[in-house]
């Protein structure tokens, strides 16, 4: 098919989907672009399209015939002008009413017979000027194989004769549907609703296997859904380059000469493309239902169509008969995210599930259907419907992944040069070591005995070490305990500074989870007398507590933790703290957890790679500042934080306007929040510096500072949420520090 077909097609395709008029106009203007002719031919088809739904409206069987899918046809087709006049006209008992659809060689038409009874058909009918012998007997097998058919899911064929001229035509039943992956994607489909659907398509290819019948093109084109009170029915269509298994399907010779390729090519099994004297068999229809199957799960062919045909032709058949695709669960792996969400979507999952889902026995049954060896697949359709109900059943499939004796002759018989070199090596080399390994062995046996004594005794040696260690350990830790909880009793009585003392006088290395409030009790304390280094100890024995494994929303540890290292100026303590909050929470979705994350892991000028750990809590806390997503309100006390947070992120990326402007809304609500007013100075005097606004920086740095200073040149107090606690307050006086250091340096 040529490019301004296909793309004449695709159009078409995408915009009677759309059923809303003035955004089928907009989507045409964008897709044709200048191409006016193009413009006025799509909607020509639309047109069509829309008087055939109109016939149906008094619910009879179907909009779209059999004939309409079959464009997809990958032998030649030939761009005639359309036959408008035969419309109106009669052929047999049948009035032509609109032509609707073309094939390869035949062109179908929405007919009403009126004797012996009135419904509506599809007349199929060769096209003027292909009359030759070998499409004629294609067009007769077509008919013939149809004839054959009575099964639910296949199209059935109602009448066949000849125009007055000796055109051969046949009539068919109308199909209304689209094609199976469209229908699947337009309607979310998840994977066992699609799985159901193929499996009738299976029975359908059965039966015309037991009729003696090759489709020889199975795809998507020629799988309609349709409706059927409701329940989707797939139907089979276009027999039309079928190849009988037993008996000849028509008395004119159906001959498919040496070199000739039949088929679409994505869709095409190894066999097919070979062209050698291999007879094909039904097993050709396995591998390319195994190619639909695959398509339907990922929304992709084992070979891109597209590249198949630009590779040139021996390429392409090298690739279909000695590439071995990819499983369906990995190639999803292959996808861009915006590619595998939108895949995923269509399948009503989400990304990681529907990997999971395929991954096992669905990569099995689709791997065994598309073996290059043919012996090696299903031996039937039915056999391929089969193992997918047990799948359904969640009973052992058939299908198995190869052994590892089978990918082993495979890969001797490519590399048949390079193996045989080895073998001749590996003969020498054997020869070789008969001899020093006999050798060696006598001297072995001789050391055995000796070396198996010498481990037994160096066991016995290191399981009494552990012993000993681990009885150490245990008196360690019940000392720990019992001080710790002197520690607690001493703390209720108000003496903190010997609570304090005391858990100085034992090395702590592993904090008990009864000593959390201990801890946190006293390294606030040291904090509120500004002694940094012992905070600091504290702190870090808390955080070995288990209280701290999920997000403690009323403690705050991790931001009394974040401010005490930031000041305490011990970078390694402060960089193994934000490296293992960034990893524990990097992936939750609660917008709070990731703006104190983002906080607390940034007081310091972060690496390349930490600031990529930290894009997804970006990017949620970002979007719930959206005030489409979140409309603002004064009384949120979350939203100015998450403004600093958010601007500090963007400053440590160097995205200086976007962060002055965060700053600036956070100022916005007001400065019932000293602390958090006076973290914003600051971030906005380091913003402004590195956008060139010096002057200005000076100057709201100043009014910071002054803050700042103030608060800490008295006595610390706890602080609330309202005025700023403590720890937040150290955390603008520990980006102060930054930005005097950043400002004064330049």
């Amino acid at each position: 098919m040529n490019t301004v077909v296909k793309a004449e097609e695709e159009i078409f395709d995408a915009a009677r989907l759309i059923s809303d008029a003035v955004a089928r106009r907009s989507y045409l203007e964008r897709a044709c672009g200048g191409d006016a002719a193009l413009r006025v031919r799509v909607a020509d088809l639309l047109a069509a399209l829309d008087q055939a739904e109109d016939f149906f409206a008094d619910g009879s069987s179907a909009v779209r015939t059999l004939g309409g899918e079959l464009h997809a046809l990958t032998h030649t087709e030939t761009a005639e002008p359309a036959e408008d006049g035969y419309i109106g006209t009669r052929i047999g008992n049948y009035k032509l009413l609109e032509r609707i659809g073309e094939g390869g060689c035949g062109v179908v038409y929405m007919s009403e017979q009126e004797i012996p009874m009135r419904r509506r058909v599809a007349l199929k009918v060769i096209k003027l000027g292909m009359d030759t012998k070998s499409v004629i007997a294609r067009f007769e097998a077509e008919r013939q194989a149809l004839a054959m058919m009575d099964h639910p899911n296949i199209a059935r064929v109602l009448d066949a004769g000849a125009t007055e001229t000796g055109r051969p035509y046949f009539v068919m039943e109308l199909v209304r549907g689209f094609k199976i992956t469209e229908y699947c994607d337009a309607n979310h489909l998840d994977t066992l609703q699609r799985l159901n659907l193929f499996i009738q398509v299976c029975h359908a290819i059965q039966h015309a296997h037991q009729k003696g019948v090759i489709h020889r093109d199975i795809k998507p084109s020629n799988i309609l859904v349709t409706m059927h009170d409701g329940v989707p029915v797939p139907k089979v269509i276009d027999f039309g380059i079928a190849k009988a298994t037993e008996t000849p399907l028509t008395e004119k010779t159906l001959f498919t000469a040496y070199a000739q390729l039949i088929g679409t090519p994505a869709y095409m099994s190894p066999e097919q493309a070979e062209m050698s004297g291999l007879d094909i068999d039904t097993r050709a229809d396995i591998y390319s239902l195994g190619v639909l199957l695959y398509e339907l799960l990922t929304g992709k062919t084992p070979f891109d169509a597209k590249q198949l045909m630009e590779s040139g032709f021996d390429e392409m058949r090298r690739t279909l008969r000695e590439r071995e695709p990819q499983k369906p669960s990995t190639i999803l792996t292959t996808l861009q995210n915006e590619e595998l969400t939108a895949t995923a979507q269509h399948r009503h999952a989400e990304p990681p599930k529907l990997i999971s889902q395929l991954r096992g026995d669905l990569d099995w049954i689709v791997m065994k259907a598309l073996e290059k060896d043919r012996k090696r697949r299903y031996e039937t359709a039915n056999a391929l419907a089969m193992d997918i109900q047990r799948y359904l059943n969640n009973e052992p499939v058939v299908a198995r992944p190869p052994s590892r004796t089978y990918r082993l002759q495979k890969l001797v018989r490519r590399n048949k040069v390079v193996f045989a070199a080895g073998a001749a090596i590996t003969l020498v080399l054997i020869g070789g070591l008969t001899i020093s390994t006999w050798l060696f062995l006598r001297e072995r046996e001789a050391r055995k005995r000796a070396v198996a004594a010498e481990r037994e005794e160096s066991r016995l040696r290191q399981v009494a070490e552990r012993g000993l260690q681990t009885e150490a350990e245990l008196r360690r830790q019940a000392e720990a305990r019992e001080k710790i909880t002197q520690a607690a009793v001493l703390i209720g009585a108000h003496d903190l500074e010997a609570a304090d003392r005391l858990i100085d006088e034992i090395p702590i290395t592993q904090g008990p989870l009864e000593g959390a409030a201990v801890f946190r009790t006293l390294g606030e304390w040291n904090a509120l007398q500004k002694k940094w280094p012992q905070a600091a100890k504290r702190f870090n024995l808390l955080l070995r507590v288990s209280i701290l494994e999920g997000w403690d929303y009323t403690a705050l540890d991790y931001s009394r933790c974040a401010a005490v290292f930031g000041q305490e100026g011990d970078p390694e303590r402060y960089e193994n703290f934000r490296r293992t909050i960034i990893a524990q929470f990097r992936t939750t979705s609660d917008p709070l957890v990731a703006e104190r994350t983002m906080k607390n892991s940034l007081l310091k000028p972060p690496t390349p790679e930490l600031l990529a750990d930290l894009m997804p809590l970006y990017e949620l806390s970002l979007k719930s500042l959206d005030p489409e997503t979140v409309p603002p309100s004064p009384d949120d006390w979350m939203m100015p934080w998450r403004c600093v947070s958010v601007g500090l992120m963007e400053y440590r990326l160097g995205r200086y306007p976007e962060a002055i402007a965060k700053f600036e809304r956070c100022l916005a609500y007001g400065t019932s929040n000293p602390a958090r007013t006076a973290t914003a100075q600051t971030l906005i005097a380091m913003a402004q510096h590195q956008s060139g606004q010096s002057k200005m920086a000076w100057l709201k740095l100043a009014e910071a500072r002054e803050a700042i200073q103030k608060k800490f040149s008295g006595n610390l107090e706890m602080g609330n949420g309202g005025e700023g606690y403590w720890f937040d307050w150290l955390l603008a006086r520990v980006l102060s520090y930054e930005a005097e250091q950043l400002i004064e340096d330049r």
